[in-house]
């Protein structure tokens, strides 16, 4: 099948849009609110765009708390969700108001992070501190706005849990990361890791 998803149908039983590149990093995020309320919501359109140094983004369909906390307090910390943390990662994507702290429904425990003011999960083997660098608002080809931004930070403090390097190497399956497959609640989990030499 071929079809254009700005005017045709796809002619399935569910919207296939999010299932077609995956799986898809999710972007575990920490801010804290004008009013000092710490905020850990995940977005599934994050990645790292760049090294050396590094950034990431992360994005969403509305100005929602997270992107709000991270402009007005211009920093938030980048957690890794893995398989053991799934239900509390689960947990913290719901539509709480804003005086709602998502790690205190989840009872995850913070720990300060080294640079930024948002707070890191402590459980999460991965974080990355990062400082606010920008906002994207994406624009159609016939230049409409479109209702997702992308928010963009500059990691400026990695965090690595040393029980998960070996031999001076992260060793994922030890980690087990997990990512979104698309529709409502499918998961994956990397525990299947192949090696091949690049040519």
């Amino acid at each position: 099948m071929d079809y254009d998803p700005r005017s045709e149908p796809h002619h399935l039983a569910h919207d296939p849009t999010t299932c077609l590149v995956v799986p898809r990093p999710i972007g575990w995020i920490t801010t804290i609110s004008p009013a000092g309320v710490i905020n850990l919501a995940p977005d599934s359109f994050f990645n790292m765009i760049a090294s050396h140094p590094p950034f990431v983004m992360f994005s969403s369909n509305s100005r929602k708390h997270t992107q709000l906390h991270a402009e007005s307090g211009s920093e938030f910390v980048f957690n890794l969700a893995t398989y053991d943390l799934r239900t509390e990662m689960n947990v913290t994507g719901g539509g709480y108001p804003a005086d709602v702290s998502e790690p205190e429904k989840a009872k995850l425990s913070m720990t300060p992070s080294r640079i930024v003011k948002p707070p890191r999960v402590a459980r999460s083997p991965i974080a990355l501190e990062c400082i606010y660098a920008q906002t994207v608002r994406l624009v159609s080809s016939n230049g409409k706005k479109h209702n997702y931004e992308m928010v963009i930070g500059e990691v400026v403090n990695v965090h690595i849990d040393d029980t998960v390097i070996v031999d001076g190497m992260i060793d994922m399956a030890r980690i087990r990361p997990i990512g979104r497959l698309g529709y409502r609640g499918d998961y994956t989990a990397v525990d299947n890791i192949f090696f091949m030499a690049r040519v």
